[in-house]
């Protein structure tokens, strides 16, 4: 029998109960799968775990969502966001999570749009479709941008919240 630790069954549920938000209605991208990439990959101990969660979250999700062209992109995007959340293991702080959540919004953003562009047919393969393309993809940044800072916030700041009450619910 596998044993889990209350570390890994906190984190697990704090996760996947964040990631039922790409279901409830919410603007485009304001979402909170960004900041469990990020989460996770500061706080799970196993690396493997850190990928898991927001590739598990993300796929039962896209199974009733849907799938499209564009998923590897976004899939490698989370994948890097969970690295820059790794970065985040050794220092834990307002400014840091703060800085980290405005990079994986940036890296979402540049990684899906490009893909967007370069495996979908609604912009020419050129510069000037790349640039329209980007430029297309604007008004949505800022709803990324907000939900990963929001669902930062509330998953950084409940985990730590938790820690500080009750620090044997977190103990690994």
């Amino acid at each position: 029998m596998i044993k889990i630790s209350n570390n890994t069954k906190f984190l697990s549920v704090l996760v996947l109960g964040a990631a039922l938000t790409r279901l409830l209605p919410h603007y485009p991208n304001f979402t909170a799968i960004g900041s469990i990439a990020l989460f996770g990959g500061a706080y799970f101990k196993k690396t493997w775990q850190a990928f898991l969660i927001p590739f598990v979250a993300m796929l039962a999700t896209d199974m009733v969502l849907g799938f499209h062209q564009v998923m590897a992109s976004v899939y490698a995007a989370f994948a890097l966001i969970v690295i820059v959340g790794m970065s985040l293991k050794a220092k834990r702080s307002v400014g840091s999570v703060a800085l980290a959540t405005v990079t994986a919004s940036v890296s979402f953003f540049v990684i899906t749009n490009f893909g967007m562009w370069a495996m979908g047919s609604l912009y020419p393969h050129n510069l000037t479709g790349l640039a329209e393309c980007f430029t297309a993809a604007i008004p949505f940044f800022h709803y990324t941008l907000l939900g990963d800072c929001t669902f930062a916030a509330i998953l950084f700041g409940s985990y730590e919240f938790v820690k500080l009450r009750k620090p044997a619910l977190v103990q690994a």
